[in-house]
């Protein structure tokens, strides 16, 4: 498997909880190295334009509502098949159908607050990478 990078959010419901810490932990625990990572409010035109894909969607308005509620920790995770092996971490978007041990299952409140997003390929990620970092802030 080929040295990948990926997009990781901490979500306003982790960050309000101060689960920053425990899941970077999870994160470095599977062999993922933070590379870049900064915290930030996202306003409702960012949080609208990251979430595009997602706009004729039924849910697009409460998910920009949510993202917008409170900070999130935004990150580039480096490693051996990033992609998949952080989203193997996070677990299923749905906490009950998540595995037991992943960050969703361990920290989500809901469905929608899940406490983690991750890039669900390598062409996403470096899109989603590309909306939050400079390549100068990216040091791995």
């Amino acid at each position: 498997m080929a040295i990948e990078r990926t997009l990781s959010i901490i979500k306003p419901d982790a960050t309000r909880r101060n689960l920053t810490g425990r899941i970077n932990a999870a994160l470095e625990a599977a062999g993922l190295c933070i590379i870049a990572q900064k915290r930030l409010q996202l306003t409702r035109g960012q949080a609208e334009a990251f979430y595009a894909v997602h706009r004729e969607r039924g849910f697009f308005h409460d998910l920009v509502n949510f993202m917008i509620s409170g900070p999130v920790v935004v990150q580039v995770l480096e490693g051996e098949g990033a992609v998949a092996r952080n989203r193997e971490v996070m677990g299923a978007t749905d906490p009950a159908k998540a595995a037991e041990g992943t960050i969703r299952k361990l920290f989500a409140e809901s469905i929608e607050a899940n406490s983690v997003h991750g890039s669900d390929s390598a062409e996403n990620a470096a899109t989603e990478i590309g909306f939050f970092f400079a390549a100068i802030e990216i040091v791995g």
